[in-house]
């Protein structure tokens, strides 16, 4: 377990929810940043459209400038990276109904895999991407108010008669499963059932996205924890508004998963270019600005350069772990499984 104990700056609460959980763009605007997103260009020039969760936008920032220069280097072929940002499954969700995106990164391989059985993406994706697909992690952690006054340190802390916590609803929220599946595997299995139990017996109201969470935690002062991404916590700190917070431990591995368009990319004959992308996401410099910006790196060197950042997890359990995504879905998640079982018993 990793505390932190920073204080709040004045005027958070009013702020947070442009920081943490961040909404989700206008589906039509998406829909019409597609049509940017083309082959080839005016002189040459290729055009490609990455479809990204919210909170990636700092690291593209940076990591979108420097591909073109590597590419116009390696290739002598000028490149365009035009990027879309929502939540994750609004991403998926704009892809299957019509965003030309030549690559998705988004939070969780579940929406991946939505995109998958809409036949936009060949199964097995994963295998043809460096990692697995998964280009970066997180952690759930547990904001806590100022001085964390009810010393919350563990899990087991969360189901504690009286104690109030803050999380969305994991049927309508992506970041909410990964919430439930921390809590899920932080105890052994025989006891899982009955400790989440407990746990979302303190919980009072679930919103329906991790925005709404945030407000209701910040903005309408409800709540002694929250529920949240590790890397939404460091983006807030880096922007001046640090906060209180523990990385509990046991944790589940929050994988966020990159892949290309097959469907798209073939179409539009930017297959190399998007592939490339990809690939790049992957190198040293790539990763070092997804960790500059609060997302745990896969590449072994930069994540000891950055181990300072990101207090080490001795369990970290994955999705594989849980059985995979549909097994997850069908156990967890479905109309009538666990989840609604324990709603049922509240």
């Amino acid at each position: 377990m990793a505390v932190n104990r920073l204080p709040i700056a004045v005027g958070w609460s009013a702020r947070v929810g442009r920081w943490l959980g961040l909404g989700s763009l206008v589906l039509g605007l998406l829909l019409g940043l597609g049509g940017c997103g083309g082959g080839a260009g005016s002189q040459g020039e290729v055009r490609i459209l990455l479809a990204s969760f919210a909170v990636t936008r700092d690291a593209y920032r940076q990591i979108i400038p420097a591909f073109e220069a590597h590419w116009l280097a390696q290739t002598g072929q000028r490149v365009r990276v035009e990027s879309s940002y929502a939540g994750s499954a609004t991403q998926a969700r704009a892809v299957i109904e019509g965003l030309n995106a030549d690559v998705v990164a988004l939070a969780l391989g579940l929406d991946v895999e939505r995109i998958v059985a809409a036949g936009l993406i060949r199964p097995g994706w994963e295998s043809r991407t460096p990692n697995q697909g998964i280009v970066t992690r997180s952690v759930v952690v547990m904001v806590t108010r100022e001085g964390n006054p009810h010393d919350i340190r563990s899990w087991t802390d969360l189901a504690r008669p009286g104690l109030q916590v803050v999380t969305a609803n994991p049927k309508t929220s992506g970041g909410a499963r990964w919430n439930f599946l921390a809590l899920w595997s932080a105890v052994p299995e025989p006891q899982a059932l009955a400790f989440t139990t407990q746990v979302y017996k303190n919980v009072r109201v679930l919103p329906r996205d991790s925005r709404e969470a945030t407000d209701v935690f910040f903005q309408k002062g409800q709540g002694d924890a929250l529920l949240t991404y590790e890397h939404e916590v460091i983006l807030a700190g880096l922007r001046g508004q640090p906060l209180p917070y523990v990385v509990p431990d046991p944790n589940i591995s929050i994988d966020n998963p990159v892949a290309v368009v097959d469907a798209n990319v073939d179409r539009k004959g930017t297959r190399a270019v998007a592939e490339a992308f990809v690939d790049y996401l992957f190198t040293p410099e790539a990763q070092r600005a997804f960790a500059e910006v609060g997302f745990r790196p896969v590449e072994p060197t930069v994540a000891q350069e950055f181990a300072w950042r990101y207090p080490p997890v001795e369990k970290l359990v994955t999705v594989a772990d849980l059985g995979g995504w549909e097994t997850i879905q069908n156990r967890f998640f479905a109309d009538g499984a666990l989840f609604d079982r324990i709603q049922a018993e509240l």
